[in-house]
Parts: structure tokens; C-alpha cells; sequence
């Protein structure tokens, strides 16, 4: 019931120590912390997006207790798609799963499926674990994969029933989405897409960030599982969303005519 790595070795160092060499230089260690309700963090190879995600981890204490959101790229699953036992495994060692979290979420929603298979294979949310590991070695987590057709009252049960779930003051959790922003386009499109979601994810407006990347036809491949995060901020009573830092491909690569935004968000 250990969840192998799939994309060790290629989206991010496959061997233990060049693996922490690389986050020693993303994260900073320095830096105040504060507790955060939820954080949006990209999740491309680290030599694209490692510096974003690094930010906005670097920011926030990370708890013991996570609940992962991410899309499902690989389109395995009819429905949003949970695992509840078990533990997935990276370079770092192997991170549990949170059974009991999850099975309050899943008593929140008939939506939800227990469907280990549908993570098989996608990067979204492993792509988060080292960081999280390298700084809480003690993480379990629940990881909560999201098909592209979830509509808004859809995410925005979801979003409920996490909330329900994590809702503990002696016991905080801390819900991360798993997002890249605008795929293949001009630098300039994707700044002028991009901070038109993040305006609305800034505003803590789940149903306004839905609707404009829809109407905007924005590329950015996690904005349910943002919105589902949002609508459990907002229950979970956030006062604020602060962007850490934005970049694209093209401010790691020099190649502006076809780049992929990045967005480092915390919620507090």
C-alpha cells in the first residue's frame, strides 16, 4: 500500500541527497513563518517552478496535517478521487496518509471516491511532498485528485467537507492546491491571464476564480482544486490571500514565446 514515486529522477532529483541539495537551495530556512490556512504551490520541475513553490513553502509552518488537492491529468478517474490508507514514498522517505482525516471527509461528500489508482502516474501533488517533507519530516497527509469536468457546486462541497473535516484548533492542517497557470502562451498573455485569476484568488472569491479562468479561457490546469481550497479557506474563516512571488519557464529558460506561469499563494 506504498504509493512508489513516479516522477523522481525527472521532475525533481531521484536520489536522496542531490534531492535536499536542491531544496536547500529553494527554501529558506531564515525566513518568519506564519500558520496559514492554505497555500497554492506549482508543481513543474523544479527547475522551472522550484523557486515559486520554494517561496511560498518557506513562508507558513507546516503542520503535521495536510489535505493535497490537485487535477488529474492523466483523466483516470469519473470522480474526485481520495486515498485512504497507506503512504506514498519519495527520495525522502515515506509520508502516511491520514485514514482518519479522510474518512471525515469522505462522511462530508458523496462525491468522493476511495480510488488510490487514479494518482497513478500523476505529478500534481507528488511534486509537493519533498518540500513538505524537508520541512516537517512528522507529515501525513490526504491527497485528493479532481477531474477536469468538476463543476463549481461540485468544488464548492468539496471545499465544505474539508473544511468540516480539518476544523480542529488543537490540531491544525493545512490544505495545499496544486496549480501551474497559463500553459504554452506569450509572456505577455500569461502575465495578463494569470493576475486575472490571481486577482479573484487574492479576493478569496472561489466561484469569481471559476468563472474567469472558464470565461477567460485561462490554461491553468488547477483551478478546481483551487477553488475547492478556497471555498474551505473562506469556511475555515481566512482573512487574507498574499502572493509570494510569480515567474514563468520563460524567467528560468530566457524563452518568452511559449511559457508556463507559476504561482506561489498563501492564505492566512
Amino acid at each position: 500500500m506504498v504509493r512508489q514515486p513516479y516522477v523522481a529522477g525527472y521532475f525533481y532529483p531521484g536520489e536522496r541527497h542531490k534531492l535536499e541539495q536542491e531544496l536547500e537551495i529553494r527554501v529558506d530556512r531564515e525566513a518568519d513563518r506564519v500558520s496559514a490556512v492554505a497555500v497554492i504551490a506549482p508543481h513543474a520541475g523544479y527547475m522551472y517552478s522550484g523557486g515559486v513553490a520554494g517561496a511560498v513553502y518557506s513562508s507558513v509552518k507546516i503542520p503535521k496535517r495536510l489535505v493535497l488537492l490537485g487535477p488529474d491529468h492523466q483523466s483516470r478517474a469519473a470522480r474526485i478521487s481520495l486515498v485512504k490508507s497507506g503512504a506514498w514514498a519519495t527520495p525522502l522517505g515515506e509520508a502516511p496518509i491520514d485514514t482518519p482525516l479522510a474518512e471525515r471527509i469522505l462522511r462530508g461528500s458523496d462525491l468522493i471516491a476511495v480510488d488510490p489508482a487514479a494518482h497513478n502516474g500523476e505529478h500534481s501533488l507528488e511534486v509537493q511532498l519533498p518540500f513538505l517533507q524537508f520541512l516537517n519530516p512528522e507529515i501525513s497527509m490526504v491527497p485528493i485528485s479532481i477531474p477536469y469536468f468538476a463543476d463549481f457546486p461540485e468544488l464548492r462541497e468539496l471545499g465544505l467537507a474539508i473544511a468540516s473535516a480539518v476544523r480542529d484548533p488543537e490540531n491544525p492542517a493545512l490544505i495545499v492546491a496544486s496549480t501551474d497557470m497559463s500553459h504554452h502562451v506569450s509572456q505577455d498573455t500569461a502575465r495578463d491571464k494569470d493576475f486575472r485569476a490571481i486577482d479573484r484568488i487574492l479576493a478569496l472569491d472561489a466561484q469569481g476564480l471559476y468563472d474567469t479562468v472558464r470565461a477567460e479561457r485561462i490554461s491553468m490546469c488547477g483551478f478546481q482544486a483551487t477553488a475547492a481550497a478556497l471555498v474551505a479557506a473562506n469556511e475555515l474563516n481566512a482573512r487574507q490571500a498574499e502572493l509570494m512571488l510569480y515567474q514563468t519557464s520563460g524567467d528560468v529558460t530566457g524563452d518568452y514565446a511559449a511559457v508556463v506561469g507559476y504561482a506561489g499563494i498563501r492564505i492566512t
